[in-house]
């Protein structure tokens, strides 16, 4: 989660939604992503989403499923939907996310086993330190 905060930090710096993400395989760092959406003006740029395709170059493989996700914010729909088509079997977040949020805060797809085997999901981890980057960011976008 360290890393991942590094990759949101770097996201608010630029001023994007500070959501950070990485994937690990055999211990070792392959994916990384941050928010770009405002940058790339591209609804589908979200932290999961880079990792994801940089993780699958690494590997030379769409398929992640002997890797581990870890991002500071909940997954939303779309991203959770990449994350289950990767087939990654451990998603690892920090704050929940009420509005967006599909591992359990609004919705919880990562339950539906009609998506293939559920994922097994860590909550909270980090989870004040990233709750607060968030709402230091949103705190200056409003002032």
């Amino acid at each position: 989660m360290t890393e991942a905060l590094t990759h949101a930090k770097s996201a608010a710096a630029a001023g994007e939604v500070p959501v950070g993400a990485v994937i690990a395989h055999n211990n070792a760092i392959i994916g990384i992503g941050r928010n770009t959406t405002e940058n790339d003006q591209c609804v589908v740029a979200h932290a999961e989403i880079h990792a994801i395709q940089q993780a699958s170059k690494q590997l030379g493989s769409w398929r992640l499923n002997e890797c581990i996700m870890c991002v500071t914010l909940e997954p939303c729909t779309m991203c959770l939907g990449a994350i289950r088509l990767a087939r990654i079997p451990v998603i690892i977040f920090g704050a929940g996310d009420s509005a967006q949020g599909a591992v359990g805060s609004l919705y919880d797809l990562s339950l539906d086993d009609r998506l293939g085997t559920p994922p097994r999901v860590i909550r909270n981890i980090k989870a004040a330190e990233c709750q607060a980057l968030l709402k230091e960011f949103f705190s200056r976008l409003r002032t």
